[in-house]
C-alpha cells in the first residue's frame, strides 16, 4: 500500500468521535489505528467500537482513546504472508503491519484482496420480510414524480426501489410486499415483466394512511420480525449485523440513525443574564443523529396500528417509547446513508452509485 493510503487509517489518539467518523468514512474500511508522533501503535477503533460507545454514552465529544482498544490484532513485517490467513480467521477488514518497534510500515486491506465489502449471509435473513412504502406522491421531487411515481425514479438507468431490493436480496433477503398507492399500476406493471429471482407482493393503500397507517393492512399478513423501509434510501450497512443487534437488545422497534454533521452559516451568540453576551461561536458544527426511515420492526407493532387511520411511522414510535416499551437506535456514519427524497439528495444518490458500480 502507499504511503497516501496508509495515511487514510492513522489518526492521533485524542481526536473526537465526530472526527474519527468523518475519517472513517474517508478510507472506507471501518477502522482506524491510533499512533503517535513515530507512528507507534497506540490502539485502534473500528466502527462498531464507535457504535457500542454512542449507544452506550451518546457522547460524540469524547476522545478515542477513551474506549480504543488498546491490544489490536497485528502482523509482524517479518510474517506479512500469515496477514490474509488472519483477516480470513478472525474477520477483520483490515491489518497492521509492524515493524521490530511496533511503527505502522503498512496496512493489509480485505478489500484490495478479493474480500467483499460485507461479509454477506445468506441464512439468517432469509425468513425476513422486507416492506417497503413506496405510496407517496413524492412532491418533493417535483416534476419527475408528475411523471413517474418515486419507486420507479432511476439512478443509474434502475429504478430506487429496484436498487433498494437488490441491497437487501444481497443479504439473503426472499421476501418483499410493497405498500403502493400514487401510481401503483406503474409500478405493478414494472416489477411484473422484470425477471426476479425473489417474492414481490402488493397491498394497495385506497387512500394516504402515512408511512404508519400503510402497515395496518398488513395485519395478519406478517408474523415475524421485519424490515421496514421508505422507498427513497439506501443503507449502506451489514444488515445481518443490525438485525443481530435487534434482536440482541430485545428490542420493539430499531430504528437506524444517521449522524449528521450541519455547520451553522453565521455567528451564535449565546445571551446570559439580564441580555449579556455569556459567549460567541462563528459558525459552529452541530452533531446529530437523524432518523434514516429504515426500522426494523416486531410483528405485534403491526396489531395496534388504528385501522383507516393516517399516521406516521414515527408518531407509532414516539407512543411506544414514552410507553416505556424498548425502541432501540442503531447508529451509522452519514456516508452510509444515501436519500434521494429531494432533488439535491438525489444527484448525490446518482452520484454516489455511479462512483461504486
Amino acid at each position: 500500500m502507499n504511503e497516501e493510503k496508509i495515511e487514510h487509517f492513522l489518526v492521533k489518539k485524542n481526536i473526537t468521535v465526530v472526527e474519527a467518523l468523518e475519517r472513517l468514512n474517508d478510507n472506507g474500511q471501518g477502522i482506524l489505528f491510533a499512533v503517535d508522533e513515530e507512528r507507534h501503535l497506540l490502539g485502534c477503533i473500528s466502527d462498531g467500537d464507535i457504535r457500542r460507545w454512542i449507544i452506550k454514552t451518546g457522547n460524540l465529544q469524547a476522545e478515542i482513546h477513551e474506549f480504543m482498544n488498546e491490544r489490536p490484532e497485528v502482523v509482524f513485517l517479518e510474517e506479512k504472508d500469515s496477514a490474509i490467513m488472519k483477516l480470513d480467521m478472525i474477520r477483520l477488514r483490515a491489518v497492521p503491519i509492524l515493524d521490530k518497534e511496533k511503527r505502522i510500515v503498512d496496512v493489509y486491506i480485505e478489500e484490495e484482496n478479493n474480500f467483499s465489502k460485507y461479509r454477506k449471509s445468506s441464512d439468517e435473513l432469509k425468513n425476513v420480510p422486507v416492506v417497503l412504502m413506496a405510496g407517496g406522491k413524492g412532491t418533493r421531487l417535483y416534476p419527475y414524480t408528475k411523471i413517474l411515481p418515486k419507486p420507479l425514479i432511476p439512478i443509474n438507468d434502475t429504478p430506487i426501489a429496484e436498487h433498494i431490493i437488490n441491497q437487501f436480496k444481497s443479504f439473503g433477503c426472499e421476501k418483499f410486499t410493497m405498500i403502493v398507492n400514487y401510481r401503483k399500476n406503474m409500478i405493478k406493471a414494472y416489477f411484473n415483466e422484470i425477471d426476479k429471482d425473489y417474492s414481490l407482493s402488493y397491498v394497495d393503500e385506497e387512500k394516504p394512511l402515512g408511512t404508519g397507517g400503510g402497515l395496518s393492512l398488513l395485519k395478519g399478513e406478517i408474523n415475524e420480525t421485519f424490515i421496514l423501509s421508505n422507498c427513497d434510501i439506501l443503507i449502506q450497512e451489514d444488515f445481518t449485523k443490525i438485525y443481530k443487534y435487534h434482536k440482541e437488545k430485545k428490542n420493539l422497534i430499531t430504528m437506524i440513525c444517521s449522524l449528521k454533521n450541519y455547520r451553522i452559516p453565521y455567528g451564535v451568540v449565546h445571551l446570559g443574564e439580564d441580555g449579556t453576551v455569556d459567549s460567541m461561536e462563528e459558525k459552529p458544527r452541530v452533531s446529530f443523529f437523524t432518523n434514516t426511515g429504515c426500522y426494523i420492526v416486531e410483528p405485534e407493532v403491526l396489531k395496534e396500528i388504528p385501522d383507516d387511520t393516517e399516521i406516521g411511522f414515527p408518531e407509532i414510535i414516539e407512543k411506544y417509547r414514552t410507553n416505556g416499551a424498548n425502541v432501540g437506535v442503531y447508529p451509522i456514519s452519514e456516508q452510509s446513508w444515501l436519500d434521494m427524497g429531494q432533488l439535491d439528495t438525489l444527484e448525490n444518490m446518482q452520484k454516489r452509485l455511479s462512483e461504486e458500480s
